[in-house]
């Protein structure tokens, strides 16, 4: 392990503006860092729970506040359409119209657009798309997704870019590619590096990048985008369809690449050997619906493996869900109640297990941070592959 300070402080200020990042500790190509934002420092590596309208699903602000998420993660397509960012704005951004205190971050809403409308056209200007709620008519540009997220006041906003599905060819991934570095370009000068970073607005904007299923593409993507000043950089494109180890190699691919003294960022990614394989990789920062829409399905993740609540043999298992555990779930009720809850579809059951889920994704990244600075971060990554031997044999010797 290496200690070291790489700080990005802005010149002339005094004390750390936001998008200052820090990496405090290294094991290996694993690193701990701390991102100051205009609503609190992120140490990373960070999971953030997704929250796409303004709310995770079956938590309250004070329910994470409780289980000490760090950053929680809006979506722009959806508060775009639904309530409008004007309204947002009026109320104050969506810190104040969701009561969340602390930092925030939004995604683009491309991938929304292109995945939920059945008609969208792409072009130079933006994506033009039809509403998934009322069929009305829209145009998503780099300018206008940059106003959008201002409106919202999110802590980290995200670049338009077109994320290809897989098996994309690599002639059309190769204009996407030009495409969503070009955007990313217009997103920048829509909202320069002198603006963000002059402490009144404190709006991080990262860059986005792409490359399909094609390493030579993702190298490319990324060195056209760290060419400029961008906050931060996420690897986009990943897990949408395609076999686990091919992820992992591209994922081993890229995330090298990225600029080392800004943060990294994967996104949709999730499940905790992804983490924890990004992680050993330089990765700092993940979001996924996953833990919380697992909850909802009974599906739990515990210091002893994965468990689905469903089974018989809980009816009458007085035990914790995990001892390891102390979250309100754990603390407080045994596996016989969560599955009589998850039987009864009472509402308590999503809220119950999705505080547990979101616990355990929390705990392993801050497990991740103390080991990478305590030089035993390859301890780790062992004892989450042997928790998950099934996921591990399917990218055995692909990524390790």
């Amino acid at each position: 392990m290496n200690t070291v300070n790489d700080s990005t402080a802005f010149p002339g200020n005094q004390g750390p503006l936001p998008g200052t990042f820090t990496i405090e500790a290294r094991d290996g190509a694993a690193r701990a860092g701390l991102l100051q934002t205009a609503h609190g420092s992120i140490p990373t590596p960070i999971f953030m729970p997704v929250g796409t309208v303004g709310s995770v699903k079956a938590v309250a602000p004070d329910d994470l506040l409780a289980i000490d998420a760090k950053i929680i993660l809006g979506n722009t397509y959806h508060l775009y359409l639904r309530p409008g960012d004007d309204l947002v704005a009026r109320r104050g951004g969506l810190h104040a119209f969701a009561a969340w205190p602390r930092p925030i971050l939004t995604d683009s809403g491309g991938f929304q657009a292109f995945s939920l409308s059945s008609l969208r056209a792409i072009s130079e200007e933006g994506v033009a798309f039809r509403s998934h709620l009322d069929g009305s008519r829209h145009l998503f540009t780099p300018e206008k997704v940059v106003s959008i997220q201002r409106n919202l006041n999110s802590d980290i906003m995200m670049v338009l870019d077109e994320c290809v599905p897989y098996g994309t060819t690599r002639s059309y991934t190769e204009k996407s590619i030009d495409l969503t570095t070009r955007w990313a370009l217009r997103a920048r000068a829509a909202y320069p590096a002198e603006l963000r970073r002059s402490g009144a607005a404190g709006n991080l904007l990262f860059a986005i990048t792409q490359g399909g299923f094609f390493q030579d593409l993702r190298k490319a993507s990324i060195e056209a985008l760290a060419a400029h000043d961008f906050d931060g950089f996420a690897i986009g494109g990943l897990s949408v369809g395609e076999p686990k180890p091919e992820m992992y190699s591209l994922l081993a691919a890229s995330a090298p690449l990225l600029p080392d003294h800004k943060p990294r960022y994967l996104m949709g990614v999730g499940t905790p050997l992804d983490i924890i394989t990004g992680i050993s990789l330089g990765v700092d920062m993940f979001d996924c619906v996953l833990p919380t829409r697992n909850a909802r399905n009974g599906t739990l993740y515990t210091s002893q493996g994965k468990i689905n609540i469903k089974r018989k043999e809980f009816a009458e298992d007085d035990s914790p869900l995990d001892p390891a555990c102390s979250c309100y779930t754990c603390r407080t009720f045994s596996k016989a109640y969560l599955r009589h809850l998850y039987a009864a579809q009472e509402l308590l059951s999503f809220r119950l297990n999705s505080l547990h889920n979101l616990t355990y994704f929390l705990n392993l990244v801050r497990s991740a941070r103390a080991a990478i600075c305590n030089g035993s971060f390859a301890d780790l990554v062992a004892h989450i592959y042997a928790l998950y031997p099934e996921e591990a044999a399917l990218v055995a010797g692909e990524s390790r």
